[in-house]
């Protein structure tokens, strides 16, 4: 039985990713709720959201130019 530990590493990122996000959301949104009221919190949520577009952007084109490079090495 072997292990594919790159497929492991890939998966605990993308869990760490996740629930540092969340961590994020959750716990942050809910402090500026909880201190500073709804308004301040949907304002908090979108620059969540603003701030994750170019990161989003980033890790799309990493990914687009991996599939190119496996792709260019096939043939």
């Amino acid at each position: 039985m072997t292990r594919d530990l790159r497929k492991y590493a890939r998966q605990t990122n993308v869990r760490l990713g996740v629930g540092a996000l969340l961590l994020l959301l959750i716990i942050g949104t809910g402090l500026i709720y909880a201190i500073y009221g709804p308004g301040a919190a949907v304002g908090g949520l979108i620059c969540l959201a603003a701030a994750l577009v170019p990161i989003v952007l980033i890790i799309s084109s990493l990914a687009v130019l991996d599939w190119i490079q496996k792709r260019a090495d096939r043939s």
